[in-house]
């Protein structure tokens, strides 16, 4: 499970056996009481989310935005 990135309590990571069969490019957040899986195809959906609040996911959606280039650019540098 490589950690990508991490910003106050929110840890970015993908699952390592995600790669096969190749699944559409996302990340999965953790931190804070809950975790969510987020697309990072444009535009940024959340995928599934356990235990995030709206106010959260907001946050959490700004910071995969905000950091897109390094979290899609280590999952298809990992699933290559």
């Amino acid at each position: 499970m490589p950690v990508v990135l991490t910003v106050g309590a929110y840890k970015f990571f993908f699952y390592s056996n995600e790669g096969a069969p190749r699944k559409a490019p996302h990340i999965h957040v953790r931190g804070g009481g809950g975790e969510a899986k987020l697309s990072l195809a444009p535009p940024c959906e959340v995928l599934e989310n356990v235990g995030y609040s709206a106010a959260n996911l907001r946050t959490i959606r700004n910071l995969v935005d905000d950091n897109k280039e390094i979290l899609a650019g280590a999952y298809h540098e990992y699933f290559s």
